[in-house]
């Protein structure tokens, strides 16, 4: 019988009435990574925080090597070799890595009463050359890229001689050439006999990079297979229990202009980006992180105050590009950080739903409840929210419900333009076939679309054209066969044929 370094028996975990997980077996070998994966909600996240000690498992039993683990705290899972990445990665910006490395379990000399920082020193250093030498132990954690922070919380787990380490969705603000450094080093991790547990929603990373996967649903394990042996679709379709129609982008595109930017910039950020997008286009922006892709769409939005150049919508040059005059223009931003910047996590969906539209709601002052409950409920209903509660608190719902919101609140407000800043991230599979399919309506409906996305499949996938961005500017257009990898690639990292 082959050992596996960690077995969790029979885990079941409530909260109320409500079933978080159920009787789940899930182990994992050493020197494996394993892929833990599964819509948003179907107990991943609870697995993960009971395999931490962040959350009490309420029967089952976990076993580190053989032995049962009274996991009590995030101490006891410490202690047991387990260590957990997050996806929002834990430090303190203004402290050196390596006293990050030692937050909360410092080196101490004279009986504990100093910090033995040189102590710190040697022994950061000595893990992360192993990882990654070019990192030093004296610079401040937030002077790196978020690619060797990522390596830096790798490199706390190897302090404790972790046994297993879970991943939390490591890529979600990595750019393609980090994850591949990842990758490397998933695979270094490997033989030094590590046992991963890689949680994500980006198949081609669960193909790259794992052996295994146990997929879960709806709180239940349905199956461990071994990765050689399937295909996206057929993992896909035991996550979600159907089969998922590939989304088949049909151009909707017009010869009607509906959002002209001229000469648009702010310092050094974006640099006189001139294009147009005509009703009915999906317009895809590619670029690596810190491109301008993200900067360009606020300034659209009115969210930043550019220094130079103008919009117009349909013909009409907007005078002032402010928030507000965005709003009114019909111009949309669903953001790329939708907790932070897209909802108020406690308000309702109705109320979330109609924040850039309230006049449309309210007579005197007060809202006709009457009238807010019809066109969210007819909206959200359109838009297939689930479940279908216009009372529900948004931030109780998935991340492929909340940004369904997000749209409805610029569907509401009959935005002419959508601006769509990284439209799926953080989203799960099923999620995501939706929302390209929401893109797909709203094209057919004649509205203008820009798409910022990482992820250049999901940009080839839903785009008529791409405009790929390098350092502030728009280094190349591409369109119809010219729309590859490759070709985005190339000109998000070269220097040839920039425009000035």
């Amino acid at each position: 019988m082959e050992q596996f370094c960690l077995t969790m028996r029979s885990i079941t975990k409530t909260y109320g009435n409500a079933i978080a997980v159920q009787d789940v077996d899930f182990s994992v070998k050493r020197g494996e990574v394993h892929a833990l994966i599964g819509e948003n909600g179907a107990g991943k996240s609870t697995l993960l925080n009971i395999l931490s000690g962040v959350r009490g498992a309420d029967s089952g039993e976990i076993c580190v090597e053989g032995q049962v683990i009274q996991m009590k705290s995030p101490l006891s899972a410490r202690h047991a070799g387990i260590a957990m990445i997050h996806q929002e990665l834990q430090h303190v910006p203004e402290l050196s890595v390596a006293q990050n490395m030692f937050l909360g379990r410092p080196l101490t000399r004279y009986k504990g009463l100093f910090v033995n920082k040189k102590a710190q020193y040697a022994r950061a250093m000595t893990i992360l050359k192993r990882l990654d030498p070019t990192i030093d132990p004296n610079e401040p954690i937030k002077n790196l890229k978020v690619s060797q922070q990522q390596i830096v919380e790798i490199a706390r787990a190897l302090l404790d001689d972790a046994k297993i380490i879970a991943m939390d969705e490591p890529t979600s603000s990595l750019t393609p050439r980090e994850f591949d450094r990842l990758a490397e080093l998933i695979s270094d991790l490997k033989s030094m006999n590590v046992a991963l547990i890689y949680v994500s929603h980006k198949m081609n990373e669960i193909f790259k990079v794992c052996d295994r996967a146990t997929i879960m649903r709806d709180g239940k394990q349905v199956g461990v297979v071994n990765i050689c042996d399937e295909t996206e679709e057929t993992i896909v379709t035991k996550m979600v229990g159907r089969k998922i129609d590939k989304v088949q982008h049909n151009s909707y595109v017009t010869e009607k202009p509906v959002l002209e930017v001229k000469n648009l910039g702010r310092d050094k950020a974006v640099v006189n980006a001139s294009f147009t997008v005509n009703a009915g286009e999906v317009l895809g922006i590619a670029g690596l992180v810190g491109a301008g892709r993200t900067e360009l769409l606020k300034l659209i939005a009115g969210i930043d105050k550019s220094t130079s150049g103008q919009i117009a919508i349909e013909g009409a040059v907007l005078g002032r590009l402010t928030i507000a005059n965005a709003i009114r223009a019909g111009i949309g931003l669903v953001p790329e950080d939708r907790k932070k910047e897209g909802i108020i996590k406690e308000r309702a969906v109705k109320m979330n739903l109609a924040l850039p539209s309230m006049r449309k709601f309210t007579v005197s002052g007060l809202i006709k409840k009457s009238r807010l409950n019809q066109v969210a409920t007819d909206v959200m209903t359109d838009l297939k929210l689930r479940p279908m509660n216009i009372e529900k608190p948004i931030g109780t719902l998935s991340g492929g419900n909340q940004q369904k919101v997000i749209i409805g609140r610029w569907v509401a407000a009959d935005a002419r333009v959508f601006l769509f800043d990284e439209p799926t991230r953080g989203i799960d599979i099923g999620a995501k076939s939706e929302i390209y399919n929401l893109i797909e309506k709203l094209a057919q409906q004649g509205k203008a679309i820009i798409v910022v996305s990482s992820e250049m499949t999901e940009i080839i996938r839903i785009s008529d054209r791409v405009l790929v961005m390098r350092e502030g500017r728009i280094s190349r257009e591409l369109h119809g066969e010219d729309v590859t990898e490759e070709n985005i690639a190339r000109f998000a990292i070269s220097d040839l044929d920039m425009k000035n």
